[in-house]
């Protein structure tokens, strides 16, 4: 344990150094001065220091508010060592941030014994600190498991309704990463935009409820086929309700409400404008736009300037214009990304 002793006299500061000096595990550093005791404090980390109450440049109480108001000496023990017994110094002592007295002329017995009680609780503090900093590291590393665990279910899901739907290109990659994207050109926070990057994956879990014959047919779909195809929505949302992470609830968000439309003309519930969930809003531009480019049995893939236009054209009807602006902002970054990306799975 380290103790630092500031005292303007050369004999107090040799007979402090010796009765100290006597106690097993002290490295000891003295210093005539304050400002150099201030110098030494920045230096190098105390565990306990001793502070004269009458010195040149600053008294104790200054010294030790000093001290004090640095990071590191917040906790740490602080002795006044002076003669002056007065309530009136102790009291702004106590609250310059004082931790105990000791009183000139020094008894070495009681010095010796306050030295160890007080170094003894720093030990305990340091030894409080680590278990608490250990315990810290293992909760992180426990929930960093966890949050891991959970990506990579909903990625392995993702890929299931993908090939549930007939497309292996990608398709949910993509729409997690231009969604991304665009929540990022919005000004959501980073948290926000890795949310909605791993939720997106999800926006058609409903699909695995939809029959075959209407899922891969690869014709245009009857009113009645049509009705049954966009309950994928609703069976989504039910797959997904009552979720008890912020990631499961935000993926319900886009599973019910990808398909709604900024005019009010959407499904399922027509709900328009900001009503509809920004996460939904956001996932609804990724999803049709790379639907368009995607070839699909019923259609022929569009060519990317074409989806880009047709996204264009939809806004302030089918698309929130916030997201559409900011769809067109990262323009260049999404074309770029469509080209060099990992179609299996895109990492951010």
């Amino acid at each position: 344990m380290r103790v630092l002793i500031v005292d303007d006299s050369k004999s107090s500061l040799a007979f402090l150094g010796h009765v100290l000096g006597s106690l097993d595990g002290i490295e000891i550093q003295t210093c005539l001065r304050p400002s150099l005791g201030l110098a030494a404090a920045a230096a190098a980390q105390f565990d306990l220091v001793l502070v004269d109450n009458v010195m040149p440049e600053m008294d104790g109480v200054e010294l030790t508010r000093r001290l004090r108001a640095e990071p590191a000496y917040r906790s740490v023990p602080i002795v006044m060592v002076t003669s002056d017994i007065s309530p009136a110094l102790r009291l702004k002592a106590v609250a310059a941030g004082a931790t105990d007295f000791v009183n000139k002329p020094f008894d070495s017995t009681e010095l010796q014994a306050r030295v160890k009680n007080l170094l003894a609780l720093r030990q305990a503090q340091i030894e409080l600190a680590d278990r608490a900093a250990w315990l810290a590291r293992e909760v992180e590393s426990a929930t960093r498991h966890l949050v891991d665990r959970e990506e990579e279910i909903i990625w392995r899901l993702a890929r299931a309704i993908e090939y549930r739907d007939g497309d292996t290109g990608g398709h949910v990659s993509r729409v997690a990463l231009i969604s991304s994207l665009i929540a990022g050109a919005l000004g959501l926070s980073p948290e926000r935009c890795r949310l909605i990057y791993l939720a997106a994956p999800l926006h058609d879990i409903g699909k695995i409820g939809i029959p075959d014959a209407v899922l891969g047919k690869p014709g245009k779909l009857t009113a009645e086929e049509l009705t049954v195809m966009r309950q994928h929505v609703t069976i989504g949302a039910r797959i997904l309700e009552k979720g008890s992470s912020e990631l499961v609830r935000t993926a319900e968000l886009i599973a019910q409400s990808h398909h709604e439309r900024w005019d009010g003309t959407g499904y399922p519930g027509r709900i328009a404008g900001t009503d509809i969930p920004i996460e939904a809003r956001i996932v609804a531009i990724a999803d049709v736009f790379d639907a368009l480019c995607s070839e699909r049995p019923y259609k022929k893939a569009w060519p990317v300037e074409a989806a880009y236009r047709e996204v264009a054209s939809l806004s302030g009807t089918h698309f929130d214009p916030a997201c559409v602006a900011a769809f067109e902002r990262m323009w260049p970054e999404i074309e770029a990304q469509l080209v060099t990306s990992d179609p299996v799975r895109l990492v951010s």
